[in-house]
C-alpha cells in the first residue's frame, strides 16, 4: 500500500505539472503515454513491439492523440483521422509484398489497439485545449469512483459484479463508486461552477453518475483484455499500480463520451 501511495503521488504530480503547462508540452506528454500504452498492448499479447508493425501502429495512435501534428501540416480538423487512415493503408499495402503470409487479420490487432488508445488520449488532448478544470473534472470522477468502489466493495461487497471478467468487483462497490463520483462532482461544482459546462447542476450530476458507470466499463474492458492474454497488469512502469493502461483505462472511455456530449 505504501508503494502504491508513493507512486500515485509522484505520478499525479507529474500529470498535474504537464496539465498546467498545457500546449505542446501536454500533447507531447500525452503522445509519450500513448506510445507506452501501445507497447503494453503488444507485450500483453506476447508480440514484439519494436517491429515495423508495432512502431507504425504506435505512430498511428500518437497521430490521433497529438492533434497539433496535423495542424503543423495544415491538414485541418480531420487531419488526425486522415493520417491514421494513411498508416492503415500502408499496412494493407504491406500484405501485397509480404512473403510470410502477412494478411488483413494480422493488421486487426495493432490498429484496433491504436484506435482504442489513440482516440482515448486524443480526447484528453482536446479536453486540455478546452480547460484545465474540465480535465480535472473527468479525472476526479474516475479517481473518486475507483476509490469509492474499492473501499465500499471491501467493506460491504457481497454480490459479484462480473466474476468472469473481474472476480473482485462487487455490485455494492460499483454503486459506492458512482455515489463517490457524484459527491466529488458536487464539490467541484461548488468551487468551480463558472469553469465547468453551463448545464443545469442536476444534469451535470446525472452525467457524473453516467461517466462513473462508463469509467467502470472502461476498467472492465481492460480487465477483459488482460484476462484474454492471461496477464495480471498491462505493465510495470507504475510500481503498485501496473502500467499506463491500468491507470488510464477508465479515462479512455469517459473522455470521448464527454467530448461526444459537447462538454468540451
Amino acid at each position: 500500500m505504501k508503494q502504491r501511495i508513493i507512486t500515485g503521488v509522484v505520478a499525479g504530480a507529474i500529470f498535474i505539472a504537464f496539465l498546467v503547462l498545457g500546449g505542446y508540452f501536454f500533447q507531447l506528454f500525452v503522445g509519450l503515454l500513448t506510445f507506452v500504452a501501445m507497447s503494453e498492448m503488444f507485450k500483453m499479447k506476447g508480440t514484439k513491439f519494436l517491429t515495423f508493425e508495432g512502431i507504425l501502429s504506435a505512430i498511428a495512435a500518437m497521430v490521433l492523440s497529438m492533434p497539433f501534428v496535423s495542424n503543423l501540416l495544415n491538414m485541418g480538423s480531420n487531419g488526425p483521422f486522415m493520417l491514421f487512415a494513411f498508416f492503415i493503408f500502408a499496412m494493407l499495402a504491406a500484405t501485397v509484398f509480404s512473403k510470410d503470409g502477412y494478411n488483413i487479420e494480422n493488421i486487426a490487432f495493432p490498429f484496433l489497439s491504436a484506435f482504442y488508445i489513440g482516440i482515448g488520449f486524443q480526447s484528453l488532448s482536446f479536453a486540455r485545449s478546452a480547460d484545465t478544470i474540465t480535465v480535472l473534472f473527468a479525472v476526479f470522477i474516475v479517481w473518486a469512483g475507483d476509490t469509492g468502489a474499492y473501499f465500499v466493495g471491501r467493506s460491504f461487497g457481497k454480490h459479484k459484479l462480473l466474476p468472469a471478467v473481474s472476480p473482485h468487483k462487487t455490485i455494492e462497490g460499483s454503486i459506492g463508486g458512482v455515489a463517490s463520483a457524484v459527491l466529488v462532482s458536487a464539490i467541484m461544482l461548488f468551487f468551480f461552477r463558472s469553469s465547468l459546462p453551463s448545464l443545469p447542476i442536476w444534469e451535470l450530476l446525472l452525467l457524473s453518475a453516467l461517466f462513473s458507470c462508463v469509467a467502470q466499463l472502461g476498467d472492465l474492458v481492460e480487465s477483459s483484455i488482460k484476462r484474454h492474454f492471461a496477464v495480471k497488469d498491462s505493465g510495470k512502469i507504475l510500481p503498485g499500480h501496473g502500467g499506463i493502461l491500468d491507470r488510464f483505462d477508465s479515462m479512455i472511455f469517459v473522455l470521448p463520451l464527454m467530448h461526444l456530449l459537447g462538454l468540451f
